[in-house]
């Protein structure tokens, strides 16, 4: 994939200091641990929150030592994410492997998640400034905030459209939007500059997760490599289901009413003929190119360079995965 490629000539190097801090702080002695931090590994895809804060740096100045160390942090912050969530959604799979639930228990899962959560606080707390960690543990707080307002919500068929957002917003966008602030702030830029990045990094991330409700409803798991229609299993009503909802008819939406509050195997399946009678898939299309575009805005006051060109198309990238 041509941004992927451009990533690692522009970056390449960084990521792998980064990857080497992130193992550096992971090590353990205990055997146990350590399968579990090895099996782990292969969870981690594209990198793309270490990235977006590299890239970030890069396009703001350039890209320092503490940067390096930040951009571990947060993987090792969405790591812990995906590690719960997967508890949480009874996941088995993610990225074609076991996910740690599936493989061990779910006694593990969270401890684990505990653990990386930890460790991500200690090895921000080894910088010269505690702002970075100040950053860290507020978006960690408003991504565990998300979470739980999706839980509160579950079964709600109901659910509006500015409700999901603040949702999404939560817990996805936030940590997008503190690789942003965190890459243009420890590069010196300017308050006008590391804002247009953090919204940056919030318009993506909202984008990034509509994409993923999407797949969750019409990916193919061979190809994501993931669980997928946790979403229906869990009652989680995503932008595609409620457009779906209120544009219906009555009797089709008494229909999908039904499917969505006794959910099966076959549910997706069954809700496919109503997403062909309606605009849903196309509405959710244009949400999400609004804000890949917006993210795109967000990079107008910063100097040409391959960086900044990387982050735009990164923002294309975003929806293209399933648009």
């Amino acid at each position: 994939m041509h941004v992927l490629l451009a990533v690692d000539q522009a970056i390449g190097a960084d990521i792998l200091d980064t990857e080497q801090i992130l193992a550096d702080e992971l090590r353990s002695e205990n055997s146990y641990v350590s399968d579990i931090l090895q099996h782990s590994t292969r969870f981690r895809g594209k990198r793309l929150r270490p990235m977006l804060l590299l890239l970030t740096a890069k396009a703001c100045g350039g890209i320092k030592h503490d940067h390096k160390v930040l951009a571990a942090v947060v993987e090792m912050i969405h790591l812990a994410t995906l590690v719960h969530d997967d508890v949480l959604d009874e996941a088995a799979t993610r990225r074609h492997v076991a996910t740690v639930n599936a493989r061990w228990n779910n006694e593990t899962s969270v401890l684990f998640g505990d653990y990386l959560f930890t460790h991500s606080f200690h090895l921000a707390s080894s910088l010269p400034t505690t702002y970075g960690c100040r950053c860290i543990g507020r978006s960690t707080n408003i991504v565990c905030e998300g979470e739980l307002s999706q839980i509160k919500e579950r079964g709600n068929l109901d659910l509006t459209e500015e409700t999901y957002f603040k949702i999404i917003d939560g817990k996805t966008a936030e940590l997008t939007a503190l690789c942003g602030h965190l890459g243009a702030f420890f590069a010196c830029a300017d308050q006008a500059t590391t804002a247009a990045m953090e919204q940056y990094g919030r318009s993506l991330g909202l984008a990034f997760q509509i994409a993923d409700d999407v797949l969750d409803l019409m990916g193919d798991e061979k190809k994501t490599g993931k669980t997928l229609g946790s979403d229906l299993d869990k009652q989680k009503l995503t932008l595609p289901l409620i457009r779906l909802l209120a544009t219906a008819s009555e009797p089709d939406a008494t229909e999908i009413r039904r499917l969505l509050a006794q959910p099966d195997d076959s549910t997706r399946e069954r809700l496919t003929p109503y997403f062909e009678r309606s605009d849903a898939f196309e509405y959710t299309s244009r949400r999400a190119q609004s804000l890949a575009q917006d993210a795109r805005r967000q990079l107008d006051g910063l100097p040409n360079s391959t960086a900044k060109r990387i982050l735009a198309d990164i923002a294309d990238f975003a929806v293209q995965r399933t648009f």
